[in-house]
């Protein structure tokens, strides 16, 4: 259907009363309305929609109706790529490409600036200072204020190193040749033990091979590294350095140290250059030198084995060497102020500001650096303003979640004098208490009446309430979605027969009665983060919801604090990785049993039934499509001519399972498939296990082969929980498993968490939707407040007794939210 409405275009609201008079205005005030027509992005069907320039429009609908392939996938890329394509084709060579979205008509689009979920640099070296350029403010501060004076900014840096050098250098003048001594020298501040990291590692070498075998043997049991493989273990077994038929535990002190220790050597092996590089440094560069957070689970689970780490003895965990340690302004150095919490902070530095103000005095404090200070000042209060007072610039990035991270790349907009700019947000509320969302909306209405154009994929009905325009897509998720349902006021959202309209008013009730507790976990004296000795017991075989306000230990408590051996299950936000070859069938395991079916049914190897692997297409290696690549252009892609975009080769499309052949079975949805395999011919036990699960979270409409690139968050969040129910293990700990879901996705999630209960399994959920906590038997609340005015139990009890009491900032948000 054209224009892909699923209501009636008098639905929408008119935009001029009958009896106003014309108004006469400027050709140029005219283009009021960002106007995208036939968008086709993912599983937009081929829909038209009008958005009002400097208002603040809401996109809502259930996850995956399409709502972020409308506004990230057309609109703001659209935006992106066409600014873009104002620099010359030399400085677009050395930035990203995009493709033009697949869209008709886009007219009356302005610069956009995309805040979105992303997660910020996982690199071990990236803080909340690098990132927000705070640190560098700070540094700079410091090269001009402390005492004693060390130096340039660099100095006080942790990612810059102390080198210095001299020799001789010829230099050609006029016709003579003239041999000139020189010599430099670079201060940084970055620690020479840790090189900056903060932490040392210990390497377990048990971990890395087993003495008792060779080399030929097989000896190493690091991931990834097979005997037969020729970049990694014949380097070593063939590098001449080591005897590889010999057992480790036998290798003479200067073969051990030739296989640990020795320095990058190149070597040739079957007249290939190659570089030999000991164990200890190869380890180093290839596992350490990522983020943890950021590895493949397997791999994650080796370096936890192997590897141990300490704060380093030198810097004390700061990163900084003595020296930068050493100068001090009022008696704190910049590693005190970097770990400060910001709030603070921002206090001190308002004190110097005040110093600097008033002539500097006894303080020491220039009027020239006001300049600098107000700067400052005013960044770290747009932290406090957007509810991260509680974070410090120590605080390594990779650590934040989703929400804290998008309310991260908020700050350098808040005071910008920018307008007339479209800024899109991802769900800004993620990760808020109810306390903290007017704030957000404070903010967000700030941005729109500047005169900007404010964008919002939001599920929170508080959120929804601010809007100046909402557009519901729908009516479904997946091939089911992809439509407007809706267009107009919030009013008038509450009037309409949406999915959005009908649960906007929602609110859930207390339970009459809560589940009684089968035991309890212990925890004792937990001082992980800004938590200040908590003692708590978590009662198990209910479902527990731990609620606080952002920064009050929540995930402390129950990701740091949690005794190992417990049998804990845990699913936190970390994003799923997977490039445009991942699919649900992938990731979740599930093409595992059907390859081996299709093999056993058909009296082949299960590798043929890959796309990855021996059943690829040889034309597009499997892709299902081919990309031509356009230099600065953004790169094509068409269908595979070959495979006609089924991936895999025709011979292996000859082979059938229940009169389906592989490529039919990856384009069938979940419930599908789950049918498919759940009786006759092609009956496999193990697919529709996980193929169940799948359904139970709500991602029964997801197709099989789906690239992961194309899930939408929320997708992405239910996925994840489907996987780890298959772990074994007593406890589940979720945190906010309510990320992305619609409002009528999370009375589905209630009834998922119930079924676990029932099932005899414990569910402990941090969360901050009052849905579930009023589902919850237990709750414990944090607080009172974030940071160091955080870190304490203030509250135990059963739901009713919370909102009884109205003792705690959760305690009056939820009783406002059951209306009690």
């Amino acid at each position: 259907m054209r224009g892909g409405h699923c209501l009636p275009s008098d639905a929408r609201p008119e935009n001029f009363r009958a009896d106003e008079e014309p108004i006469t205005v400027h050709i140029a005030d005219s283009h009021d309305l960002i106007r995208v027509h036939g968008a086709r992005v993912n599983n937009l069907a081929d829909i038209s929609v009008e958005i009002p320039k400097r208002r603040l429009t809401v996109f809502t609908g259930v996850s995956g109706s399409g709502k972020s392939s409308l506004v990230f996938g057309t609109i703001a890329a659209e935006s992106q790529r066409m600014i873009n394509e104002t620099y010359s084709a030399f400085v677009q060579g050395f930035m990203p490409t995009t493709a033009r979205p697949d869209v008709d008509v886009l007219d009356g689009l302005t610069t956009a600036i995309i805040v979105d979920q992303e997660r910020i640099g996982a690199n071990p070296r990236s803080t909340v200072g690098t990132v927000t350029d705070t640190g560098a403010l700070l540094r700079i501060l410091f090269s001009r204020l402390g005492q004693p004076h060390i130096g340039s900014p660099q100095a006080f840096s942790f990612n810059v190193a102390s080198v210095s050098g001299a020799g001789a250098v010829t230099l050609q003048r006029g016709d003579r040749t003239v041999k000139e001594r020189r010599a430099f020298s670079i201060t940084g501040g970055m620690c020479p033990r840790c090189e900056g990291m903060g932490t040392v590692s210990d390497i377990d070498l048990t971990q890395l091979y087993d003495d008792s075998k060779s080399i030929s043997e097989g000896a190493f049991t690091i991931p990834g590294w097979k005997s037969d493989s020729f970049w990694t273990v014949r380097v070593y077994a063939e590098s001449g350095f080591v005897d590889p038929d010999k057992p480790i535990r036998e290798f003479t002190k200067k073969e051990l140290d030739n296989l640990l220790y020795r320095e990058p050597t190149k070597v040739k092996i079957e007249g290939v250059n190659l570089t030999y590089e000991g164990l200890i440094p190869k380890i180093r560069k290839s596992f350490l030198s990522k983020d943890r957070e950021s590895m493949q689970p397997h791999i994650r689970a080796f370096v936890d084995r192997a590897v141990t780490f300490t704060t380093c003895p030198e810097c004390d965990g700061t990163r900084l060497t003595e020296l930068a340690r050493s100068s001090k302004i009022a008696g704190i150095s910049i590693a005190d102020a970097s770990a400060m919490q910001i709030s603070d902070l921002a206090e001190w530095v308002r004190g110097l500001a005040e110093s600097a103000s008033s002539g500097a005095g006894d303080s020491g404090v220039p009027a020239t650096v006001m300049p600098l200070l107000d700067t400052l000042a005013h960044t770290l209060d747009s932290f406090v303003e957007i509810g991260l007072g509680y974070l410090s610039l120590d605080r390594p990035s990779g650590t934040l979640s989703g929400g804290e991270a998008q309310r991260t790349k908020m700050i350098r907009h808040l005071g910008s004098a920018l307008t007339d700019v479209t800024y899109v947000f991802d769900e800004p509320t993620i990760g808020l208490h109810p306390h903290d969302i007017q704030r957000m909306n404070d903010l967000l209405l700030r941005l729109r009446d500047k005169g900007n154009t404010v964008l919002v994929v939001e599920h929170k009905p508080e959120t929804i309430a601010i809007a100046d325009h909402v557009v519901d897509l729908g009516p479904g998720a997946g091939s089911a979605g992809g439509m407007v349902c809706f267009e107009g006021t919030v009013e008038q959202l509450r009037a309409a027969d949406t999915l959005t309209g009908r649960h906007l008013d929602d609110r859930a009730t207390l339970k009459e009665t809560v589940r009684k507790p089968t035991g309890a976990l212990e925890i004792r004296g937990a001082t992980a983060n800004n938590l200040t000795g908590v003692d708590v017991d978590i009662p198990l075989g209910v479902l527990v919801a731990i609620t606080g306000v952002a920064g009050s230990g929540k995930s402390s408590l129950v990701h740091s604090s949690i005794p190992a051996g417990a049998g804990v299950v845990s699913i936190d936000q970390g994003a799923i990785r997977g490039s445009r070859r991942s699919n649900p069938a992938t990731y979740t395991g599930l093409l595992d049993p059907i390859r081996k079916a299709f093999a056993k049914a058909n009296g082949v190897k299960p590798g043929l039934f890959s796309a990855n692997s021996e059943g690829a297409c040889p034309n597009c290696n499997g892709a299902g499509v081919v990309y031509l690549d356009l230099a600065i252009m953004a790169g094509v892609s068409a269908p595979c001519e070959v495979c006609e975009g089924k991936r895999f080769q025709v011979s292996v499309l000859e082979y059938t399972l229940g009169g389906r052949d592989i490529s039919e079975v990856l384009a069938m949805s979940v419930s599908e498939a789950r049918e498919f395999f759940g009786e006759g011919e092609a009956r496999v036990p193990a697919a529709h296990k996980i193929l169940q699960r799948l359904d139970d979270v709500g991602l029964g409409y997801l197709g099989l082969g789906q690239p992961l690139t194309t899930l939408s968050g929320g997708e992405r969040q239910r996925l994840k929980l489907a996987v780890h129910m298959a772990e074994k293990g007593g406890i589940y700990v979720l945190d906010e498993p309510t990320t992305g879901l619609h409002l009528a996705d999370v009375e589905h999630l209630l009834g998922l968490l119930d079924r676990l209960v029932d099932s005899g399994k414990s569910v402990i959920v941090v969360e901050h939707h009052q849905a579930v906590m009023a589902h919850a038997d237990w709750i414990i609340d944090l607080g009172p407040g974030a940071g160091h005015d955080g870190g304490r139990i203030v509250f135990e009890g059963t739901p009713a007794d919370l909102v009884a009491g109205r003792s705690t900032l959760t305690g009056k948000h939820l009783a406002d939210y059951v209306g009690a």
